[in-house]
């Protein structure tokens, strides 16, 4: 079989030559691969939520030459769905851009109309007013249901303080903390599971308030202790293999000690 040619930029370094190509390129795979011809909206889905993902975890890592791979994996989602789409003369990869390009504009008149703004907060409220008037039924309708929950509870609670439904201070945080704490203990001794799971989810929902506070993103947070416990953990485990041991053999004690070696060592 003949190889397809390779698409060139005729300038590598327009922005305009290099998506060109770069589109092509997808266009032909489209075409010829035959996994790409496979694919629809709906079996991409969950890949560009897995690609997503790893581009948050580059972000959290520092690691910039991650950043810049994973973007370009995440791109390669947005135009393989537009050309999915311009087979069936839905909408193209030009109606995205100029649709998007538009709502920049309109969402804002701070820079491209005549409206002044004193900072960032006012630039938010405008952003969530404009939100409604082109016709969003909600403040909370743009949180997708499907976001994991930490991270939705997050967006919520950062979307609803935009027009004004939040606590004066951190102080008035505190206090709902402290009463889910002990609204949850309550029913842990009431031994009632619904109750339970319901007071610890108002608990877990004060907590990311908490850290919106504080200037904490709980998703990142978590995600560094997962991280934090993994490593911990697997130091347990190599220990107990050179040891000759195995782990479900071994006294909390004898783990806690090798635990607190990894921490120790910085782990």
């Amino acid at each position: 079989m003949a190889h397809t040619e390779i698409p060139q930029a005729e300038n590598p370094n327009s922005i305009k030559d290099v998506f060109e190509r770069y589109y092509k390129i997808v266009e032909i795979l489209r075409k010829q691969c035959p996994w790409d011809k496979e694919q629809t909206h709906e079996s991409l889905a969950p890949l560009i939520i897995e690609e997503t993902y790893e581009l948050v975890q580059g972000i959290h890592n520092g690691d910039i030459n991650d950043v810049k791979k994973e973007l370009g994996d995440v791109l390669l989602h947005i135009v393989m769905h537009s050309v999915i789409a311009s087979e069936t003369d839905k909408f193209n990869i030009i109606d995205v851009i100029n649709a998007n390009a538009e709502k920049m504009i309109n969402r804002h008149p701070h820079i491209f109309g005549d409206v002044e703004v004193s900072g960032e907060e006012e630039v938010t409220k405008n952003w969530e007013q404009l939100k409604m008037k082109e016709g969003q039924k909600s403040v909370l309708s743009g949180v997708p249901t499907a976001m994991p929950a930490l991270l939705r509870a997050d967006r919520i609670q950062h979307k609803a303080s935009r027009i004004g439904f939040d606590w004066n201070n951190i102080d008035g945080v505190w206090d709902k903390v402290n009463e889910e704490l002990n609204e949850f203990k309550e029913e842990v001794k009431n031994k009632n599971q619904e109750k339970i799971e319901e007071e610890y989810g108002d608990l877990l929902f004060a907590l990311v308030n908490l850290g919106r506070y504080l200037n904490i993103e709980p998703e990142a947070a978590l995600m560094r202790t997962n991280d934090k416990f993994t490593r911990r953990f697997q130091y347990i485990e190599k220990k107990a293999n050179d040891l000759g041991r195995k782990l479900n053999e071994m006294t909390l004690e004898e783990m806690d000690a090798i635990w607190d070696e990894a921490k120790s060592k910085g782990l």
